[in-house]
């Protein structure tokens, strides 16, 4: 195990060899599977908030010719969501759920990502999308005012550029316009978790209001997602953000920018919807789509 700084590397194959490096032995790996922030397509993903092009072909040489997989990370993500129970999750509406059901998964961390789990032949089946990416949609008249606001900067407002911690600092410099408070003082790297403190603590209400319009828009956005694929098993907050502004989370402003569907509102409210806790649970998921390969493989 451990942990390796994508910044710190020039290349996944680098960060694979840093892996053995630390080995006394090589392993003998018998599958790879990654998850990549970014579209996977013929096995292949350009990163998209690092410039790494990955190919499954390349890494697969990189661990002594054993078969691999990519899958995007939400993918991934999506994929371990069967397997979490108990402590790993924190329940924000307990709802009604269908044990057959499709699943949803939205995460903001450094970007925003989601996924679905669509129930086939009485197996949930992970699909990725690229939501972060999607035009964002304003349904106040504040949010109209930071469309209006960034439009200047971009020329278009994606979902991205809201949700995610650049995104909560985007919506800070909003709030605060030239009256900017200590949170600016810090390097951009540590802006996203300054912001976030000063708003939970109370010491500003700029940041508040930030944090506020934060979590009415990844409740809007996730209740689009669970509409979307009609996701009645459930649907599940990820990424790094959620767990550490949880608090804010339990009041029930992001539940009800969720269920907030017009005469969508009594499906969305027997929706569940759960934090994730487990902050592998992208690596879990890597890890479950792999012993279904083995097992299935063996199987034949």
């Amino acid at each position: 195990m451990g942990t390796f700084p994508t910044t710190e590397f020039p290349s996944l194959p680098a960060i694979i060899e840093a892996f053995f490096a630390r080995q006394k032995d090589r392993v003998r790996v018998t599958m790879g599977v990654f998850g990549v922030a970014g579209p996977v397509i013929d096995q292949a993903a350009q990163m998209t908030n690092i410039t790494w092009r990955v190919d499954a072909r390349e890494l697969s040489s990189a661990l002594d010719g054993a078969p691999v997989t990519l899958l995007n990370d939400l993918e991934a993500m999506a994929t371990a969501v069967p397997v979490l129970h108990g402590d790993e999750l924190h329940t924000l509406q307990r709802g009604a759920p269908g044990a057959t059901g499709n699943l949803g998964v939205i995460a903001a961390g450094t970007g925003l990502g989601g996924a679905f789990l669509h129930w086939l032949g009485g197996v949930h089946h992970a699909v990725a999308s690229e939501i972060g990416h999607s035009d964002f949609s304003a349904r106040t008249d504040r949010e109209l005012d930071f469309v209006r606001f960034f439009k200047t900067r971009s020329g278009r407002v994606e979902i991205e550029d809201v949700l995610c911690g650049p995104g909560l600092v985007n919506l800070a410099e909003f709030t605060h316009g030239e009256q900017r408070c200590d949170a600016f003082a810090v390097s951009p790297a540590d802006r996203p978790a300054a912001i976030g403190r000063r708003a939970l603590s109370g010491l500003c209400p700029r940041c508040a209001e930030a944090m506020e319009m934060f979590i009415d828009a990844y409740g809007a956005v996730a209740g689009n997602l669970a509409l979307t694929a009609v996701t009645t098993g459930g649907m599940f907050i990820g990424g790094g953000i959620a767990p550490r502004i949880l608090p804010s989370l339990t009041t029930g402003r992001l539940v009800e920018s969720f269920n907030d569907k017009g005469p969508m509102r009594p499906l969305l409210e027997k929706i569940p919807v759960h934090v994730i806790l487990n902050d592998t649970a992208g690596l879990l998921g890597a890890a479950v789509y792999a012993n279904g390969q083995l097992r299935d493989g063996a199987a034949r």
